[in-house]
């Protein structure tokens, strides 16, 4: 194996500004990884495809998502200074995403952050994940926990099950007109205006998907409109991220998400999987996630959605059969 340093490249991934930016940074880390990571090597081998032969960004093959779950998907020498894992029922394989070099992560949440919403010194950020925050290896809460370290406004952290406190917080911030973010798994978004009700237009409310087994799954639009009456907000947002991914999308509302300019979702047929789909139609999610350069930067997921002539993108659901995992996962 031959190995670059990737430091320069890194960079560049956080750099980009235009469309030939991006092709030319993503032919370079396939090039990288078709070469070093040996599950995704062995899978291109397989599929009869000689990286040499790759000149466009649309020709090159996704990996499943399921290698997560089964070998080791690294692209860099050496030893993880983390190991993210994904949420399940007992019994469950679960993903593990080895990350040797966190920093990229950081790099890659904190940009897309504040490219979305600003800088997080001058926001409050309440997180209410008790699920997430329940069981170790989340990606969510080390971002969140980040997060919450840079934010310098005193009413930032967590809320376990302690809704009256979150009740009592977010009434006193809309009395100061402070900038506030609340992010949360849907059913504690869910358990909490059942029993408190707010009138705060101004608060961001971020929901991460997943209900955990906690609550029967609602199609968008019900749950949509369930938690902008109890919060008292024009519109619900929403996070696209997951365990194989080093970066998010964000939605402002509507379950339509946009992506950092070193993220793009590109479609496959359904029937096909080694075929691509123009814009518009319906079909199975693969991701570019320049982000990934240490393991993988273009998956095949389970996910179903449409892609817009803008980039935007929305989640329709699932293929039948796929694991229930814990990331924004509403069935239209």
């Amino acid at each position: 194996m031959v190995y670059f340093c990737t430091v320069n490249l890194t960079q560049q991934i956080f750099s980009i500004s235009s469309a030939a930016n991006f092709s030319d940074t993503a032919l370079q880390i396939f090039r990288h990884q078709a070469e070093n990571c040996s599950v995704y090597k062995a899978y291109i081998q397989n599929l009869r495809i000689s990286p040499t032969e790759i000149h466009q960004v649309q020709d090159i093959p996704y990996l499943p998502i399921s290698f997560f779950k089964s070998h080791q998907v690294l692209s860099a020498p050496r030893q993880p200074e983390v190991v993210f894992s994904s949420s399940g029922t007992t019994g469950m394989v679960q993903s593990r995403h080895l990350v040797t070099d966190v920093k990229v992560y950081e790099d890659s949440f904190n940009k897309a952050f504040e490219l979305f919403y600003g800088k997080i010194e001058n926001s409050c950020l309440l997180a209410l994940l008790p699920s997430y925050l329940e069981r170790e290896g989340s990606s969510l809460i080390y971002m969140v926990d980040a997060l919450l370290r840079q934010s310098k406004h005193p009413d930032s952290g967590y809320f376990l099950h302690n809704h009256n406190d979150l009740y009592q917080r977010l009434k006193k911030l809309q009395t100061t007109g402070q900038k506030t973010i609340l992010i949360g798994v849907t059913y504690a978004l869910l358990d909490f205006i059942e029993q408190y009700q707010l009138d705060f237009p101004e608060l961001v409310v971020m929901e991460t998907g997943g209900m955990k087994g906690k609550r029967k799954e609602m199609v968008r639009e019900e749950l949509h409109q369930e938690l902008k009456a109890g919060f008292g907000v024009p519109a619900i947002h929403s996070e696209y991220g997951m365990t194989e991914l080093l970066s998010q999308g964000y939605s402002y509302g509507e379950g339509i998400f946009n992506c950092p300019p070193w993220m793009k979702i590109v479609l496959r047929d359904t029937n096909d999987p080694l075929s691509l789909l123009q814009n518009q139609q319906s079909g199975g999610i693969n991701v570019i996630d320049l982000a990934n350069i240490n393991s993988c930067s273009f998956i095949a997921t389970q996910d179903l959605g449409k892609v817009y002539p803008d980039g935007s993108f929305e989640v329709l659901g699932r293929f039948d059969n796929a694991d229930i995992r814990g990331c924004n996962l509403l069935v239209q």
